[in-house]
């Protein structure tokens, strides 16, 4: 079979596959694996990225990043090393044409083990510099193989205990050694350039509502401050203070869904001690002013509970 209808095949039974099992929540029977079904169309909204896989195996989606911007499709994979502030939507999915995606929680551990466990010569040499902490390709047919035969034990409860960690191991291990490899590798390596990064990007997470110096949060990743600048924005594409108020603004946006009317409340509990300045960003960042995103939010979770019931 040429390679070409070999993975025009795994699609096919990846798509049954999801078809079969998806959940409303997305959740599955195997720890840390997602099943997604999107069935429309919406405008670009943002979250955190998680460290994960993304595989689509029907429709596609588009990601952005800082001032980056990946799309991906069917037989195309996302890998996330750090949980960064994205924004994202479909731009490919209908009642007749649902986008359907896998989802698998990346471990460091896991990767730390199979790097630790790799002979001399079978890590492919990464490239000096540190690696995007998002990266998306095309999924060869080894690690379409891999997820169809992890989708299959949700069908197979007896082996799944022991056999899930298994193929668990060799997706991670064709990840590892794939194109994207340095993102992924960079997760098990704990001196890494983006593990320092990380070390700051959870600093400033826990502590988004507070200013901070640079050089402060550079000495506690371990990293002179010209290092730390190279090597945050090689990895969020953006700066420090950019990635906090990206942060800031997307906890106002969850606050504002349960507070709408308290704007200048939500803007200070987010770090905001000017009101208009909150309003500025927040509309740049949103398309619309705090007090109008609050009532399209309050109004968008109205319909989505109308079509749950």
């Amino acid at each position: 079979m040429g390679d070409e209808r070999r993975t025009e095949a795994l699609l096919a039974e990846l798509r049954a596959l999801l078809e079969r099992h998806v959940r409303r929540d997305w959740t599955t029977a195997i720890e840390g694996v997602l099943i997604s079904r999107v069935d429309r169309r919406e405008p670009p909204a943002p979250s955190m990225s998680g460290t994960v896989l993304a595989l689509i195996a029907q429709g596609a989606k588009r990601l952005a990043l800082g001032d980056r911007v990946f799309e991906y499709g069917a037989g195309q994979y996302l890998v996330a090393s750090v949980d960064l502030p994205v924004t994202g939507h479909f731009t490919r999915a209908g009642p007749d044409h649902p986008a359907l995606g896998f989802g698998l929680t990346l471990d460091p551990s896991a990767i730390a083990e199979l790097l630790l466990r790799a002979g001399p010569g079978d890590i492919p040499r990464t490239a000096p510099g540190t690696a995007s902490g998002i990266a998306a390709d095309d999924a060869p047919a080894e690690l379409l193989d891999a997820v169809i035969r992890l989708l299959r034990l949700l069908d197979e409860p007896r082996d799944r205990a022991v056999l899930a960690p298994l193929v668990k191991r060799e997706i991670l291990w064709r990840l590892i050694t794939g194109e994207q490899g340095a993102t992924v590798r960079q997760l098990g390596l704990p001196d890494s350039g983006l593990s320092h990064v990380s070390r700051a990007v959870g600093w400033i997470r826990e502590h988004y509502a507070e200013p901070f110096r640079v050089a402060d949060v550079a000495r506690l990743s371990g990293m002179s401050v010209s290092a730390f600048h190279r090597n945050f924005q090689a990895v969020t594409a953006m700066s420090p203070i950019q990635f906090q108020k990206q942060i800031r603004l997307q906890e106002a946006r969850l606050l504002l869904a349960t507070h709408p009317g308290d704007i200048t409340g939500v803007g200070r509990r987010v770090g905001y001690d000017n009101p208009s300045q909150f309003s500025r960003e927040y509309r740049r960042r949103f398309g619309a002013p705090p007090s109008r995103d609050a009532v399209r939010l309050r109004e968008a979770a109205r319909s989505r509970a109308g079509v749950l019931t």
